[in-house]
């Protein structure tokens, strides 16, 4: 499964750990990424979904029907 949130589409970003020393290692920024379900009262069933705290947000904002919508109109399946 991969690390990307169904909602607003972050993934993970590629960066450097600096040490004292200034040296350089390679490492990964991973998404805050939870797995929820939703009940959908519209179609009386639950959804669920991988999303992260910034599409937490945006369900509690706009409303899991609208964020639904969203995803359907790009062409995800949910």
């Amino acid at each position: 499964m991969s690390r990307v949130c169904q909602i607003t589409g972050k993934k993970p970003l590629v960066g450097h750990t600096v040490s004292h020393a200034n040296n350089k290692t390679k490492r990964r920024f991973l998404p805050n990424l939870h797995s929820r379900r939703f009940w959908v009262a519209s179609e009386k069933r639950w959804v669920r979904l991988r999303i992260s705290h910034q599409g937490l947000r945006m369900i509690d904002k706009v409303g899991i029907d609208r964020v639904l919508a969203d995803l359907r109109a790009r062409g995800e399946s949910v």
